[in-house]
C-alpha cells in the first residue's frame, strides 16, 4: 500500500516520525459515458478559453481568479516557501474525549505507522492514550489546506481522521417543529431499540445492492433478459403505536439471521 503522506507527531518535546495510508477504498462500480448513437466513449478536452487550443498537463500552472478576467499565478515551489517548521508536522493542540466531536467534523480516515526511528515514541504514546482514553486533536498542512485532525489511538495501531473547520460546516437549512411524544409511544420505540441491539460487527454488513448491480451487468455481457426481483408485499400500517407493536414482534422471531446470512453471501 503506498505511503499518502509522511509527517511528524509533535509530542511536546517528543517528535514521532509516522507515515500515513489512507484507510478506506472505492468500491463502486463506475460507468463511463457513451455516445448513444454509437455507443463509442466520450473524451473530455482541456482547452484553453483563449487561442481554443487542447492544452497538455505539463502546461497547466496553478492561478488565482482576483477580479473578472484577472489571474495571479502561484507555483508549487511558492507555495512551499511559505509553509513553517510547523506547518510541516502535526501539532497537538490538546487532548479530548472521543464522544465530544460530532461525527459531521469527520472527513478523511489514515491509518498510521511509526516510520523510521519512530516506533518507541510511537507506541509509548499510542498507548498512553489507549490507558487514558482519550484522543489527540492537532493540525498540519496537506498540500494547499491546513487540516484539523482526531488522532485516535486503538489496540493495534492509531487512527487520524482528518476534519472540517467550525467555518466548513453548514447550518440546518431551517429548523422543525418537534411534535409531542406519547409516553406508551416512547417506551414502545426504546423496546424496539432494545431488540435490535447487537454489537457492530462491520464483517455482517455487505453492500447488497453492488452485487445486485454487478449481477445485472454479468446478465448484461452474457445477453439475458433483466427481470425485477420479486418482493414481499408491505403492510400500509398508518397507526404508529400499531407499527411499532408488530416491528417488536417480528423481532422476537428465533430464527434471527446475521446481515451477512442474510444477504446470501
Amino acid at each position: 500500500m503506498p505511503v499518502a503522506n509522511k509527517s511528524v507527531i509533535s509530542f511536546g518535546l517528543v517528535a514521532i516520525p509516522i507515515a500515513m495510508y489512507t484507510a478506506v477504498q472505492d468500491n463502486d462500480i463506475h460507468f463511463n459515458q457513451l455516445h448513444k448513437e454509437d455507443e463509442s466513449r466520450i473524451r473530455y478536452k482541456k482547452v484553453c478559453a483563449h487561442c481554443e487550443k487542447e492544452v497538455k498537463q505539463e502546461d497547466i500552472i496553478k492561478g488565482y481568479q482576483y477580479d473578472k478576467d484577472h489571474y495571479v499565478t502561484v507555483s508549487d515551489e511558492e507555495i512551499e516557501k511559505i509553509k513553517t517548521a510547523k506547518d510541516k508536522s502535526i501539532q497537538i493542540l490538546h487532548f479530548a474525549n472521543l464522544n465530544q466531536i460530532s461525527p459531521i467534523y469527520y472527513d478523511k480516515a489514515y491509518h498510521v505507522l511509526p516510520d523510521k526511528g519512530g516506533n518507541k515514541a510511537f507506541e509509548l504514546f499510542r498507548t498512553a492514550l489507549f490507558d487514558e482514553q482519550k484522543i489527540a486533536i492537532g493540525k498540519t498542512v496537506l498540500g494547499t489546506k491546513e487540516k484539523l485532525m482526531a488522532i485516535i489511538p486503538r489496540e493495534d495501531g492509531i487512527v487520524i481522521q482528518t476534519m472540517f473547520f467550525e467555518d466548513e460546516i453548514k447550518e440546518i437549512p431551517k429548523s422543525y417543529q418537534k411534535s409531542d411524544v406519547a409516553n406508551d409511544e416512547l417506551k414502545m420505540a426504546k423496546l424496539l431499540i432494545d431488540s435490535m441491539n447487537t454489537p457492530f460487527e462491520p464483517e455482517n454488513y455487505v453492500n447488497e445492492y453492488q452485487t445486485r448491480l454487478k449481477q445485472l451487468l454479468d446478465d448484461k455481457v452474457a445477453g439475458k433478459e433483466i427481470v425485477a426481483p420479486k418482493e414481499a408485499e408491505r403492510t400500509n400500517i398508518i397507526d404508529l403505536m400499531e407499527a411499532l407493536k408488530q416491528s417488536v414482534e417480528q423481532n422476537k422471531k428465533p430464527a434471527k439471521r446475521t446481515r451477512k446470512k442474510a444477504s446470501g453471501e
